[in-house]
């Protein structure tokens, strides 16, 4: 029996306000389906942040429907759990469940055990940091009540783990129930997984499907697990999935001339035009030079951008378009800011994904819910 693992589609998301980056996002998605229906897998997991917001397009809306009509026809069916973005602050329906009511696939995020085909599936909606605590206590009732089942054990959860990235911790690999023989993981977008000796199988991370704005530009692949979970052990086969190439350069003021015809042959081959970053090295520097040397470029790419840097940090930066937001790079400027990593968190993991999105009812949500908290702290 296999199984697809796929997560942080993103759907709706349009990058750079670009038709073609919206156009890039279904493209890498409907691949995975493709794939998964070409490979004969058993059902399909989404683990959350399906769409990009939670109010998303018709378009992104349609794309997730018809995916899921084409995996039904196919015999072949899903289940999903919800991730931040799919989830909004302000009491609202989340539009997944509209394909659950509708029977296209199956909804699995109250934490509840579920068999199918002989397998336990359980999952959990993404949980905030500020409530985690209270999941402790149900993490293990569910490990005990699926210990003594026979056939594979699948956890679903939105969450990032301190041992993959540090900056998008909500919980340790320890903070897990021990008895699962898959942990299906979504919300960190590179693609990573690993066994610990405390649990009973791998934790995986699929990636995102495509390149998101938080992840900024840089040369990477994108794809999707299939598990294999015939035998005892769960076996993992990642899927690379054919996406916009992207590429963060660096370089010389100096040479910047010689430097920008090495930059055309590389991404002048490409089938879809390439996403390029360039960042400039130098003190005097004249940015009608660097701008003509980037008009060079336009013909080639979809988008480019052009930073300068100075000898020891950023000092400035120029961008012929809107710039992407590095997470990692935000969160350990703001705890330097504000002193406080706990605060810089709250800003810039949980405020700012909404404010940048003109979600004002969901930041002013969040707000409202955090000084909440601080008071019950206090108080006790």
């Amino acid at each position: 029996m296999i199984f697809s693992h796929i997560s942080d589609t993103h759907l709706g998301l349009v990058q750079y306000g670009s038709e073609e980056r919206e156009q890039d996002v279904y493209l890498s998605f409907n691949e995975s389906i493709d794939t998964s229906i070409k490979d004969h897998v058993d059902f399909v997991i989404f683990a959350g942040d399906i769409f990009h917001v939670p109010n998303p397009s018709g378009t992104a809306i349609v794309q997730m429907a018809n995916a899921l009509k084409r995996l039904k026809q196919n015999n072949i069916d899903s289940f999903f759990i919800l991730g931040e973005h799919d989830i909004s602050r302000i009491r609202s329906t989340p539009i997944p469940y509209v394909y659950h009511n509708l029977e296209f696939s199956r909804y699995i995020g109250q934490g509840k055990p579920f068999e199918y085909k002989g397998n336990l599936l359980v999952g959990f909606d993404k949980i905030r940091k500020a409530e985690i605590s209270k999941y402790e206590g149900r993490f293990a009732q569910i490990d005990q009540a699926i210990k003594e089942h026979s056939g594979h054990k699948i956890l679903v959860l939105h969450q990032g783990i301190s041992e993959f990235n540090k900056f998008a911790g909500e919980l340790q690999s320890t903070d897990l129930p021990k008895n699962f023989t898959y942990y299906a993981m979504g919300h960190l977008h590179d693609k990573e997984f690993r066994n610990f000796n405390h649990l009973s199988g791998p934790v995986a991370y699929p990636g995102s499907t495509e390149l998101t704005t938080s992840e900024g530009i840089k040369e990477t692949n994108k794809g999707f697990f299939e598990v294999d979970i015939s035998k005892k052990e769960a076996s993992l086969n990642w899927i690379k999935l054919e996406t916009r190439p992207q590429f963060s350069f660096k370089t010389n003021y100096e040479e910047l001339g010689n430097f920008m015809d090495e930059v055309i042959e590389k991404v002048s081959n490409f089938k879809r035009k390439s996403v390029v970053e360039i960042k400039i090295q130098g003190e005097k520097i004249e940015t009608e030079f660097i701008q003509s040397q980037m008009e060079r470029l336009q013909n080639n790419t979809l988008r480019c951008f052009w930073r300068v840097l100075s000898n020891h940090d950023v000092k400035s930066s120029v961008f012929l378009n809107r710039p992407s937001v590095i997470d990692d790079e935000m969160f350990r400027l703001s705890v330097n800011s504000l002193g406080s990593e706990q605060i810089a968190k709250f800003a810039i993991k949980e405020l700012l994904p909404h404010l940048t999105l003109t979600q004002i009812k969901e930041a002013t949500q969040i707000i409202l819910e955090n000084y909440e908290n601080f008071k019950k702290e206090e108080i006790n």
